[in-house]
């Protein structure tokens, strides 16, 4: 079992997300670990279904991250009953997988709702406690989604894409405060992240994507239960994270997932070299200062 030290005394995990799959291998795990969680979902019931009962360092709470008074009153109430939140997990999310024109409007904003202004709120709520503190961890749960784009993912991995910006970003003004930022990038999983109760597909049939639309569905459907990952092992996973000193920004979680972020750090150097000239080219005739080229330059 991974645990931190004995000495240490128990921290304090909020989990959104955490009645199935992937979040509740991180509420086990985070409670085998002897700590205490905060443990969220659109409804309370689901939770005590797939947790059991509350107790001496569980608090289960009924959280939709789309809505701000919910967020705010289930950080309240974290902080109520524990003092403090350690270690903040963004899980709670879906996947809308269709090909963009198959998508409506209305499709994208109700994947970005959840994915990414979601996440934002629940880590808007979050970060006063922390800052004040100066302690805290918090991990983003985005997918290998969020770095490798692929067919049917228009609407799922572009919300991914964006918490891994707005992550990347975050660390960089919060660490200042003691707080540690990590974007994590799974694989495939055996959740219920494929079955028809959480992946929503695009209705807006048109015939000339009907052959790839009923390819990639097939695909998932066969996927779906079949995947290599172990949710508790994820969980327990986490838990080594939150221990160490200085977690990594990025962590991929799967060798799925390593094996698909790998070719993609091959394919964009492979990009990169084949057309450096011309990126070269538009360079303006001033001095050029290789220190101001770097991700921390923009302000």
């Amino acid at each position: 079992m991974t645990s931190h030290s004995p000495q240490a005394s128990p921290r304090t995990w909020l989990v959104t997300g955490a009645s199935r799959g992937l979040g509740a291998g991180i509420v086990r795990a985070a409670l085998d670990a002897g700590d205490r969680v905060v443990a969220t979902a659109r409804r309370r019931e689901t939770l005590a279904e797939a947790l059991g009962p509350d107790g001496e360092n569980l608090l289960t709470l009924a959280l939709d991250v789309t809505r701000p008074e919910q967020v705010q009153a289930a950080v309240d109430a974290a902080l109520g009953r524990f003092g403090g939140i350690d270690v903040l997990v963004n899980n709670a999310g879906y996947g809308h997988l269709s090909v963009f024109e198959e998508s409506t409007p209305e499709d994208v904003q109700a994947q970005f709702d959840t994915n990414v202004f979601g996440l934002m709120q629940v880590t808007r709520a979050v970060l006063p406690s922390m800052r004040a503190r100066r302690t805290g961890r918090i991990f983003n749960i985005s997918s290998v989604g969020g770095i490798v784009g692929g067919e049917s993912g228009t609407l799922y991995c572009t919300s991914k894409f964006a918490v891994e910006g707005f992550s990347e970003s975050l660390a960089g003004e919060v660490r200042r405060f003691g707080i540690h930022v990590t974007v994590v990038e799974p694989g495939f999983f055996r959740t219920d992240f494929l079955e028809p109760t959480s992946v929503r597909h695009g209705a807006s049939a048109i015939a000339d994507y009907a052959a790839v639309s009923a390819d990639l569905k097939a695909f998932y459907d066969a996927r779906s239960r079949n995947q290599a990952g172990d949710p508790l092992r994820f969980g327990k996973a986490l838990v080594t994270l939150a221990d160490a000193p200085t977690p990594p920004v990025r962590w991929s979680a799967g060798t799925d997932a390593l094996g698909m972020v790998q070719a993609k750090i091959t394919s964009l150097q492979a990009e990169l070299d084949a057309w450096r000239e011309l990126s070269a080219s538009t360079d303006g005739d001033f001095e050029f200062r290789p220190e101001a080229a770097t991700a921390t330059a923009w302000r």
